[in-house]
């Protein structure tokens, strides 16, 4: 099974802690973030992994070869000379991700316990281009679904925002937040093509959102309770670490 960690980011909520290293590879709990979704991934089934790199990649690069790759095969998808953002970054990586089955494409700084088999085997059942983790917690941004969970639209409930061009918040849709992992179906690398008209680097979330009415984007609840951290920011790494110690 494949799957692909974005760990890329220039992590600056994090500095000075990413001054001297990738966001990646700041500890929690004495492990880095990066070993820990390894660690999450490896123990759902997932051998196959491609990891983007860009600040700082080369000590992610070392780091890896210390550890034997965690007994995986890993791949590095360079970004070292551009930051691709989302979108670009899985679609560099085509290569390494294309084939007969859906890929898992996880955040390195979400750390969570959620049932990655559930998800995966929810994407495969519904047969959508993309599912996506989504939950209802308090956030400026949101995903807009309709009854099925089918993406309609999205919200940025700060400025008021919405897209897709003529979208409509009707009565009886949810708005849920992104949380931060996919399962995507290969058959998205020619729509990511035909969308980026060119352009290496662009988002993932503006895809979905306007082509969601073209193609079937699902978003994926978990019905039991999980716990989810975004722990890409100092408060959040401290919860982390009291979570984490119970």
């Amino acid at each position: 099974m494949k799957a692909m960690i974005f760990a890329a980011g220039l992590g600056t909520r994090l500095r000075p802690l990413t001054n001297d290293r990738p966001k990646a590879l700041v500890e929690i709990g004495g492990k880095t973030m990066l070993e820990r979704v390894i660690t999450k991934l490896s123990t759902t089934g997932f051998d196959d992994i491609t990891i983007n790199i860009h600040h700082f990649g080369e000590k992610i690069i070392d780091f890896l070869r210390k550890n034997d790759n965690f007994g995986l095969n890993i791949h590095i998808s360079d970004e070292r000379d551009l930051l691709l953002d989302t979108g670009g970054g899985i679609l560099k990586a085509r290569h390494l991700l294309d084939g007969d089955e859906p890929f898992l494409v996880h955040n390195a700084d979400i750390l969570t316990d959620i049932d990655l088999n559930a998800m995966y085997q929810s994407h495969l059942e519904s047969k959508a281009m993309a599912t996506v983790l989504v939950k209802d917690r308090k956030t400026s941004r949101y995903f807009v679904f309709d009854n099925d969970h089918r993406l309609q639209g999205w919200i940025n409930r700060s400025t008021g925002e919405t897209r897709p061009d003529g979208f409509v918040h009707r009565e009886g849709m949810h708005e849920l937040a992104f949380g931060g992992i996919h399962i995507i179906s290969p058959s998205i690398f020619n729509e990511l093509e035909k969308y980026s008209k060119g352009q290496p680097k662009f988002s993932i979330t503006p895809f979905y959102v306007d082509e969601c009415h073209n193609h079937l984007i699902k978003g994926y609840v978990q019905s039991t309770p999980y716990n989810w951290l975004d722990v890409g920011k100092p408060e959040t790494l401290k919860e982390a670490e009291i979570l984490l110690s119970k």
